[in-house]
């Protein structure tokens, strides 16, 4: 299973609209992860800042750099992928009309169907698990919360998948390979789809890292451009 990677966002003046039910269940999750509204409007304000690097999502687990005047910090989250049982009960309900999922939506009956057999595709704010590097992050875990980078890119998380609901599927181990065939497409064979390792994700943060650090430093007019940070720690 091949891990998807986006672009850092640009900086934005306000947060993006969320257009899709799925959009705004995962946002609202995400800031259930927030200890306080003023934790929380921190992690809005760093979302659209453009200091968030590139985001690799991968089965069950995301992860990406936050650049900051104070340094340079990693941010790793997960979600609960299905398991077997789930994974197939999943696909068996969204036979017949994977078609609509492969162009961008996500009916919110086909969901209560999977919710009938039993399988939870939006998770709930207590399943998003998320650690940073931070100082603060500890602090933050003691009141039960996350810190403002992990909230932050949880946010951006929510938009991406907003966009396409297959980030939404990718996180809990359905790939738009495994959709393909159920509207009859041929599909590229994929040597261990439930297959997840931990070194792959390392190495995409250090990724994540380094172009976060990159573009800290690159400055063209000094207006959008996020201060150069110093070494990763």
């Amino acid at each position: 299973m091949s891990a998807l990677t986006f672009p850092r966002q640009p900086r934005r003046r306000t947060t993006r609209r969320l257009t899709s039910w799925w959009g705004r269940a995962f946002a609202r999750a995400a800031e259930e992860t927030a200890y306080d509204d003023a934790q929380l409007l921190a992690a809005r304000a760093l979302a659209r800042s453009g200091r968030l690097g590139g985001l690799v999502v991968d089965r069950g687990r995301f992860a990406t750099g936050v650049s900051e005047e104070a340094g340079l910090w990693t941010v790793t989250g997960s979600v609960p992928p299905f398991g077997d049982d789930e994974r197939q009960a999943f696909l068996e309900v969204v036979a017949g009309r994977a078609e609509l999922l492969l162009d961008g939506e996500l009916p919110h009956d086909l969901v209560e169907h999977a919710e009938e057999a039993g399988v939870e595709l939006v998770p709930y704010g207590g399943e998003l698990g998320t650690t940073c590097t931070c100082p603060g992050w500890r602090r933050a875990s003691r009141h039960g919360g996350a810190c403002e980078h992990a909230v932050a890119v949880l946010l951006l998380l929510a938009d991406l998948l907003d966009a396409d609901p297959l980030v939404l599927l990718h996180l809990r181990g359905v790939t738009r390979e495994d959709l393909r065939p159920l509207r009859g497409e041929p599909t590229d064979a994929d040597p261990d789809p439930a297959a997840f390792r931990d070194e792959d994700v390392e190495v995409a943060a250090d990724a994540a890292l380094r172009a976060a650090r990159l573009l800290a430093e690159v400055r063209l007019d000094g207006s959008d451009a996020p201060p150069a940070a110093p070494a990763a720690r």
